[in-house]
């Protein structure tokens, strides 16, 4: 058959200055993407409540998140956590925002602050307490007597974040207001100005743009990708939005999430959103897996969030914000637990403590497969984002025809990268594809990858390099493995890609030269080039790499490999004060530093390290479990005045 074929011209110009956002600092956001230092940068977002964890666990949470790739995070700010009586607010313990603000920046990473006031999180009353619904105001609206409240809320947040954002030095470099709101756009430019008034500057304000959401100008509307819900019917299989988002598409709105509570509180259907060339493709909730509720227990598989996460990167994402990153506890109290339920107006009821969300990071610290699979993505884009970013997508194949190969290129005209996908969730599984070639047409030459047609297996998502710069005076055309990161060393540059299995590995250079593989791929397949060297790892490997921050001496035994270094480990691990932190669930494992062409390995040992079985063959003395009651609120709406 014929090679696939695409034109992919250069992009228009970004457009600047015609957003209102103050270039603070040093970020500045164009109409394609977000800018810092001078060039563009793509924010790698993790969602993390500090008030579902135990304080004494921030640190471990916030150093697996930077290990895993993460460059910032997000955490929401419940009013009915910090405010549970009217005027006392409450800081303390594991609700010290500014103690967690200041650890995520000791871990080297930036925050995104979502300041409500209300959240949704599936926290009770959507994060209000129960206290302002008892008066006789309008929430979420613009009504004088709401706004003193809010007020108050923000002036206490803001005063644990003094000295804190990007223009103080800090790292704080946006802020959410609201969440989920559709019809208030005067109340959402609102709260921006009161928060602006409070004196909270941060580059970038956004607020959630999905369903249709009437989003002002003040603000950048961000957008979401789930691969399954919650909030869907019990008889659901599989929600008729989530295929989209396993194929490239224009399209950055999903008018399912918060539709229930849309729904069943105000009575209005959602509605899409005219996708917007003014603004950058900003993602903040990207499903770093599911939530469960009593009507439907969706699970969401590690192969799932990297497909969905890929698919966005091909489809023109600038920003990858994910929901949630780490899972927690709902908080209690005075009314018992905090969670969503029927009882307080909402549509469904989940469980009582578990926040876990299997999300890459488990509620108890637990570090799952997508943890690892979404990392291989951000090492990427830690290494050549600042490219990626300039380029636009173009669509070459991919309906809803499941037959069809889905496919895209991202392009700044010159160079790019091909994405291809056959994933999709085994309850709709995609077929392989048989005698795969690609024919990239740039404005100046065309480039077919591979030189001899490939099977691409079923359940893959590939991202293959075209025309990257190996040097100034070196290029790679094309290669049948995935880029995962660049980095320098005493022996020179090293570009390290990754093979996908059941896929040959092709590496063309820029005058057509095939270069042989001297072993199968794996973490001694070295490749020296003129001026460069190159590292390809099997896919096994290639989920065992990090990209770690080394001390000086005195750390470990590794005070002769200070600075950045590659390690592989087939056990969690993350960087902290300079020392390796290893998370042991097996009695032993090895950990290996990269010293030039040569891997250094660690054995770490502990005879109690392992899964402990606690409790089992546990029975119910009260019966059968009661049918759970499907997604219908009481009448009453927490969003209606009361008197």
């Amino acid at each position: 058959m014929s090679p696939y074929s695409i034109h992919v011209p250069a992009p228009p110009p970004e457009r600047r200055g015609h957003l209102p956002f103050d270039s603070i600092g040093d970020i500045e956001v164009t109409s394609r993407w977000i800018e810092r230092g001078g060039r563009p940068w793509i924010p790698i977002t993790g969602e993390i409540h500090y008030s579902r964890l135990p304080r004494e666990r921030w640190s471990q949470v916030l150093g697996h998140a930077r290990a895993g790739g993460l460059n910032s995070i997000a955490t929401y700010v419940f009013w009915a956590a910090h405010e549970p009586e009217p005027g006392r607010f409450d800081w303390s313990g594991n609700l010290d925002l500014r103690a967690f603000v200041e650890l995520a920046a000791a871990h080297g990473l930036d925050v995104v602050v979502r300041l409500g006031p209300w959240a949704h999180g599936e926290y009770r009353n959507g994060g209000f307490p129960d206290w302002l619904l008892d008066r006789n105001l309008k929430p979420r609206t613009n009504d004088p007597a709401y706004l003193d409240l809010v007020r108050a809320l923000y002036a206490e947040t803001i005063a644990q974040l003094r000295g804190l954002t990007h223009a103080e030095g800090g790292p704080i470099i946006a802020a959410q207001v609201d969440n989920e709101l559709y019809d208030q756009p005067e109340h959402l430019a609102a709260l921006r100005e009161l928060a602006e008034e409070l004196g909270l500057r941060v580059p970038v304000w956004t607020a959630t743009g999905w369903g249709g959401a009437q989003v002002p100008d003040t603000l950048l509307p961000v957008f979401g990708a789930y691969a399954d819900g919650f909030w869907e019917e019990t008889t659901t299989e599989w929600p008729a939005f989530a295929p989209i988002h396993f194929r490239y598409s224009a399209t950055r709105d999903d008018v399912s999430v918060g539709a229930d509570l849309r729904e069943a509180l105000d009575g209005v259907a959602a509605g899409a959103a005219a996708d917007r060339a003014d603004v950058p493709f900003v993602t903040c909730e990207l499903g770093g897996g599911m939530h469960v509720a009593y009507h439907r227990r969706p699970l969401v598989s590690p192969e799932d969030v990297a497909a969905v996460a890929l698919a966005k990167l091909g489809s023109g994402s600038a920003w990858q914000g994910y929901y949630m990153y780490a899972g927690g506890t709902q908080r209690t109290g005075p009314h018992g637990t905090e969670q969503e339920s029927q009882a307080t107006w909402y549509p469904n009821d989940v469980p009582a403590l578990s926040y876990d969300f299997h999300a890459p990071i488990g509620e108890h610290g637990q570090i799952r497969p997508h943890h690892h699979a979404l990392r291989r993505q951000h090492l990427w884009l830690a290494a050549d984002g600042h490219r990626l970013a300039r380029m636009a997508s173009h669509v070459g194949g991919g309906s809803d025809e499941p037959a069809e190969l889905r496919w895209a290129v991202r392009s700044d005209g010159h160079s790019g990268y091909l994405f291809a996908t056959t994933y999709q969730p085994p309850k709709r599984p995609l077929a392989a594809q048989p005698g795969v070639q690609f024919s990239v047409q740039f404005d100046d030459v065309t480039v077919t990858v591979p030189t001899v047609p490939v099977d691409l297996p079923a359940g893959r998502s590939v991202v293959w390099p075209l025309r990257y710069p190996l040097t100034p005076d070196l290029e790679l055309r094309s290669a049948t493995a995935q880029l995962l990161t660049r980095i320098a060393d005493a022996a020179g540059d090293l570009v390290v890609l990754a093979a996908t299995d059941g896929i040959p590995v092709e590496i063309t250079l820029g005058d057509g030269t095939a270069v042989p593989l001297p072993t199968p791929p794996g973490p001694d397949c070295f490749i020296d080039l003129a001026g460069v060297r190159l590292l390809i790892l099997d896919d096994t490997s290639a989920n065992r790499l990090y990209r770690l921050e080394l001390g000086p001496a005195g750390h470990g035994g590794l005070d002769r490999f200070g600075g950045e270094r590659l390690v592989l480990a087939n056990t969690a691990v993350y960087a902290e004060g300079g020392d390796i932190v290893a998370r042991l669930e097996t009695a032993e494992a090895e950990v290996s530093v990269l010293i030039g062409d040569a891997w250094r390995t660690w054995t770490l040992t502990d005879s109690a390290a392992g899964h402990v079985l606690l409790l089992a063959d546990l029975r119910l003395d009260g019966g059968p479990s009661p049918l759970p009651t499907p997604p219908t609120p009481a009448p009453t709406p927490p969003r209606a005045p009361t008197t």
